[in-house]
Order: structure tokens, then sequence, then C-alpha cells
């Protein structure tokens, strides 16, 4: 079984680039984020294929199930087990009888996908139910300063390859808790979950940051796993702060070093100093 953990990053050659002469200098080395095609199987079924970065397989599989409604608890999960194949790897998540045969009666299989929630159903119908989040006490803003300060300096990967997001879990008190990286956004997020409820961290006990935009898709796997908070770097959608305010999650976007944007409550959005 290949490691899950594979090489999220490579060199690749190439020269400077002077817009008045063109290329100069010598070939060099620079590491590039690897992108691999990862083929999401249950109980042997194919159901999605998503570019991903090769790390933490594993948590992304768990975190993939559980967001995607397809496992409500980690005793859901019977196993995991990792392939690779000509065309890049496939991970087969073998579900417990019941969730199996939920799955199959769902019978909804993706290709291509790109991580965003809504891709290939069939009807409007079919969008993910609203998961109300239970009400908790708000973060303190000196925790999300230290938790944006813990960030900057625990992003190995992208310190190297410059081009992955993160999603990160924080305790109360602004703590790094863990952190998962990867080309996609809610890929990264996936893995974060996986790995949360693979090391039975609570949603109660913390809040989740991430280095993406907010869309309505973050906010739903936010609201899943059932944090009360979420922090975002950039700036969210319409669709999100609808969708937070309906779950009861609270947002705080456009986090910088010294403010940041909150959005609790549909009459009352203010600044965080």
């Amino acid at each position: 079984m290949p490691r899950s953990d594979e090489a999220g990053a490579s060199p690749a050659f190439g020269r400077d680039y002077r817009y008045d002469r063109g290329p100069v200098g010598e070939p060099y080395a620079r590491s590039v984020a690897v992108e691999t095609p990862v083929n999401i199987l249950f109980g042997g079924v194919p159901f999605a294929v998503m570019m991903t970065t090769p790390a933490d397989l594993e948590d992304f599989a768990v975190g993939f199930a559980f967001t995607e409604g397809i496992v409500e608890t980690l005793t859901d999960i019977r196993g995991v087990d990792i392939e690779r194949s000509p065309q890049g790897l496939k991970v087969n998540v073998t579900l417990a009888g019941d969730s199996m045969s939920a799955h199959l009666a769902r019978g909804r299989a993706l290709s291509g996908r790109t991580g965003c929630g809504l891709c290939g159903i069939e009807d409007l119908a079919h969008l993910p139910s609203l998961r109300g989040v239970a009400a908790a006490d708000p973060i303190e803003p000196a925790a999300v300063r230290i938790a944006l300060q813990a960030l900057d300096r625990n992003q190995p990967l992208n310190a190297e390859t410059r081009a992955v997001h993160a999603a990160a879990w924080c305790d109360r008190h602004g703590a790094l808790i863990a952190l998962r990286e990867d080309v996609g956004r809610h890929n990264a997020l996936d893995k974060l979950v996986g790995a949360l409820l693979r090391n039975g961290v609570a949603p109660d006990g913390g809040f989740c940051v991430i280095t993406s935009r907010c869309s309505f898709e973050m906010v739903a796997k936010a609201a899943i796993f059932r944090a009360s908070t979420l922090v975002a770097l950039s700036a969210p959608t319409s669709l999100a702060i609808e969708r937070a305010q309906a779950c009861g999650v609270t947002l705080i976007v456009i986090a910088r070093a010294d403010r940041a944007m909150i959005f609790v409550h549909p009459a009352k959005s203010e600044l965080v100093e």
C-alpha cells in the first residue's frame, strides 16, 4: 500500500524570465505542489475523482465521507485502503453494512469534481440540508490573533511551494491543534475534519481557520463538524453568510493581523479590532 503521506512537493526546473530580455541564466529547481487525481471508492464502488495533494489521505477519506454525509460517525468506517494505479491513486473506504446500503441507495457518483459540494446533484431539491450548530461562548479576539500568527508559521508545504491552501483547528485560546494542507481548499478542510474525527477532538473546544475564500461549501463542511466559529483569511460569498447565519456559525472573515470582519446575526455585523 502506498504511503498516505507521499511527497506533497516535487522539483521543477525553470529559468528566470525578464520582460526586456526573455529567459536568462541557468535552469534551477523550484518546488511545486504535487497535484494527483485521487479516485475515492466506497466499498469498491467509484464515487468521485478529486485533484488532491497526496498527503494525509486517510484523513481526507474520513473527512470527505463525513462532510458528504455518507457516514455519521467514525464507527461507520471499517477501513481505508490506498492503492496506486497508472492514472493516479485509489482510496477505497470500507463502510459498515448499514452505511454501505444507505450509500448505494443514494446512488450519487461524481467524476472530475473539484470539491464543490453541489457538483453532480440532479435537482435543487438535493441541496445539502442545513445542520444547526449548538450555541457556544464567543471566541475571544485575542485568540483569533494568536491563531493567525500560528498559521503563518505552520504551513510547511505552502512555504515551500506557495501554491496550497491550509485548514487549521485551534483551541479556544488560539493554540494550533491540527493543520492540513492541499491544493484544493475543500480538500484541506476535509483532511482537517478527518484528522479531528480520528483523534477524537470535540468541536466545542475550538474554532476553524482557513486560508482560502469563505464559500458556501466551506461553511457547510464546518457546520457538519459542528464548529461554531469559522475564520477565513479571505472574503465570504453571499451564500456563505446566509448559510452561516442559518446554521448558527459565526464567520470571522478578511482576517488580518490587526482586524477582521465578523458576521454573527442577520441584524448585526461589526469589526473585530
